[in-house]
């Protein structure tokens, strides 16, 4: 069971990966988040802004009823600007 969910919809990845953002800020490193989304490049995005910042990518949730992704919430994991998830705060 993930500690916390986020549904992304259908949402462009900048935008998922900016909610995803806000939620870890306040989750304690181990949690584990489901991350919700339709958008095709979060299997490209997702991976490469959890090795950006620290935090671990679980890959994709099977059996979920839309495109689900797991993300292990990093112990010091790095801050991203607020705004741009690809840019260090």
């Amino acid at each position: 069971m993930p500690d916390l969910v986020v549904d992304g919809g259908d949402k462009r990845c900048v935008q998922v990966l900016i909610e995803l953002r806000n939620h870890v800020l306040g989750a304690a490193p181990g949690a584990v988040v489901h991350l919700i989304t339709s958008d095709p490049a979060a299997v490209v995005d997702l991976p490469a802004w959890c090795h950006m910042t620290g935090h671990t990518y679980l890959g994709p949730v099977p059996g979920a009823a839309r495109p689900t992704y797991a993300v292990r919430v990093g112990d010091g994991a790095k801050l991203t600007q607020e705004n741009r998830p690809w840019h260090a705060a």
